[in-house]
C-alpha cells in the first residue's frame, strides 16, 4: 500500500505531466486532450512503480513493453517519458508545430520510449500481443502493458486479440482499457454499448479487475497484482473521467480534440499555475 506521503507526491508529479500536456496543446492549436488527461494517472503510476525500463538505453532487451493502443493520447505519454527522462524536456515544445518534430498527432518509434506506431484503433493492441506471445518464445520476463481506449473496444480485432491472447496463456500481457464512457462523436453507450464489459472478458479468459483510474492506491494494488489469475492475461478496466484536471473539459464530448483558446488558457494560469506559453 501506498503511504500518503508518497500518494501526495504521485498526484504532485502527475499535475506536471497534465500542465505540459496542456502547453503543448494550446501551443500547437491542436491535440486530443481530453483523452490524454484522464489517463495520465495511470500512465504516471505505471511509469513511477511498474515498468522496467533504462531511460539511457531504450532499447534495453529486458525492458517491459508498454503500447498506447489509443494512440491519440500520446500528450500524456510525451510529457511522461520527457520527465522520466527518455529525452530533453525542451523538446515538447516541437509538439506539432515543427516539420520533422518526433512529437507528432500519433505516437512513432523514432522517439525514445515508443514502442510501436499506433493511431489506427485496435492494432497496437495486437501488436502488444505478438510482443508478448514473442517474449515467451524467447524466454523473456518482461512484460507488455497495451492501454486501450473504451471505444476502441468496438473494434472487432480487439476481440480476435483477447482470444488469441488467452489461448496461448499470456500472462505476461496487461490490458488497460480507459474506461471514461466518451469517444470522439457522443456518450460510448450511445455510439455503440460494450457492457457488459468485464463479464466480456471474462469469459474470453482473462482475469478482469475494475478500479477507479484516479484511486492511486487502486491503480497501484491492481498493476502490483498482475497476473490476477496464473497463466492468463489480465485486464484492468480503469473508470476515468475523459479532460481530468482541466475543469472546462471534465466528462465533455467536445473536448475529444479540443484544445483552450488564449483567454481560456489565460484563466486557467490562474487556477492552475500552467506558466507562460512560448
Amino acid at each position: 500500500m501506498l503511504a500518503a506521503e508518497e500518494v501526495k507526491q504521485l498526484r504532485k508529479e502527475a499535475a506536471e505531466v497534465r500542465k505540459e500536456a496542456i502547453k503543448m496543446a494550446t501551443c500547437a492549436g491542436t491535440g486530443h486532450l481530453g483523452p490524454a488527461l484522464g489517463i495520465t494517472d495511470v500512465m504516471w503510476i505505471l511509469y513511477s512503480r511498474h515498468l522496467q525500463f533504462d531511460p539511457e538505453n531504450p532499447s534495453w532487451p529486458e525492458r517491459d513493453r508498454l503500447i498506447l493502443s489509443k494512440g491519440h493520447s500520446c500528450l500524456a505519454l510525451y510529457a511522461t517519458l520527457a520527465k522520466k527522462g527518455f529525452f530533453d524536456e525542451q523538446l515538447l515544445s516541437t509538439y506539432c508545430r515543427k516539420l520533422g518534430t518526433k512529437l507528432g498527432g500519433h505516437p512513432e518509434r523514432n522517439l525514445p520510449g515508443v514502442e510501436a506506431n499506433t493511431g489506427s484503433l485496435g492494432h497496437g493492441f495486437n501488436i502488444g500481443i505478438g510482443m508478448a506471445l514473442a517474449a515467451k518464445a524467447d524466454h523473456k520476463n518482461y512484460k507488455v502493458v497495451t492501454i486501450l481506449g473504451d471505444g476502441e473496444t468496438q473494434e472487432g480485432s480487439i476481440w480476435e486479440g483477447a482470444m488469441s491472447a488467452a489461448h496461448f496463456k499470456l500472462d505476461n500481457l496487461v490490458a488497460i482499457i480507459d474506461r471514461n464512457n466518451l469517444q470522439v462523436s457522443n456518450f460510448v453507450d450511445q455510439v455503440m454499448n460494450i457492457d457488459p464489459l468485464a463479464d466480456k472478458w471474462t469469459s474470453f479468459g482473462w482475469g478482469v479487475r475494475e478500479i477507479d483510474g484516479h484511486d492511486y492506491q487502486q491503480i497501484d494494488e491492481a498493476l502490483g497484482t498482475v497476473p490476477f489469475i496464473p497463466g492468463k492475461p489480465s485486464v484492468v478496466i480503469a473508470k476515468t473521467i475523459k479532460g481530468k484536471g482541466l475543469p472546462i473539459a471534465e466528462n465533455k464530448v467536445e473536448w475529444h480534440h479540443k484544445v483552450p483558446n488564449a483567454e481560456e488558457y489565460r484563466e486557467l494560469d490562474k487556477l492552475l499555475g500552467l506558466g507562460c506559453l512560448e
